[in-house]
């Protein structure tokens, strides 16, 4: 049966609308590559497996780089899901708009990540859960594309930081944040979160810097 044109509209304009991101999400993905297939990363196999199950950028980079430094799982696991604690409050946001029964849920689930949960954003804390989807496919396979490139060529592309890759996922944070600033208010949160952030970032591990920002959207909740 054919999608009714509703939903296809929304799938295809929130695969269409990632596709800028879906760049520099790919090339985030070859650095993570590199890193991984590296000396003492946490090899090939496992770095693709991780991109296409876990999906979590910046946890995934710090994992590898924790056993790219010689620290040991515990420590690597123990970091990624401190970075990854952000999508509980994310999680809890469109899990409303999620659509189906529990199996159909966890599937969409795992294709919310900071970009096309900023897609599928309708504003007013609404959400369009197709639109979701389609930005998370196309986000989701340039990232799995990009970990393997960067595996199968780390040793011709040589070190991801001489490119400028390590500043794709800052402006593209960037990118994302600027849509959502068109209230006070948001722009109030916005400017205390990085304040919390700049403040903790050379004091505390990484990842608590992230989670301690977030406060500030809660702040902005309790008052609405």
């Amino acid at each position: 049966m054919d999608l009714a044109p509703p939903i296809r509209f929304e799938l295809r304009r929130g695969a269409v609308t990632a596709i800028p991101l879906a760049i520099a999400v790919g090339l985030f993905g070859v650095s993570f590559g590199v890193l991984s297939a590296s000396t003492g990363g946490m090899g090939a196999l496992p770095a693709i497996v991780m991109s296409a199950t876990t999906f979590a950028g910046s946890a995934q980079f710090a994992a590898a780089s924790v056993l790219a430094g010689g620290g040991g799982p515990v420590t690597a696991i123990l970091a990624a899901l401190l970075l990854n604690a952000r999508y509980l409050p994310i999680g809890v946001s469109v899990a409303r708009f999620m659509l189906g029964g529990r199996v159909a849920r966890f599937v969409q689930s795992q294709l919310v990540v900071d970009e096309s949960w900023a897609i599928a954003s309708r504003g007013g804390g609404e959400f369009d859960p197709h639109r979701l989807v389609g930005a998370g496919v196309v986000l989701w396979c340039a990232w799995v594309a990009g970990t393997v490139i960067g595996v199968l060529g780390g040793e011709a592309l040589g070190d991801p930081a001489a490119l400028g890759l390590d500043a794709a996922f800052p402006a593209l944070f960037l990118a994302l944040l600027v849509p959502q600033l068109g209230g006070r208010r948001a722009r109030a949160a916005a400017a205390l979160g990085a304040g919390i952030a700049v403040v903790l970032v050379p004091f505390t591990p990484a990842g608590v810097p992230i989670i301690a920002a977030a406060g500030a959207a809660v702040i902005g909740l309790v008052r609405r």
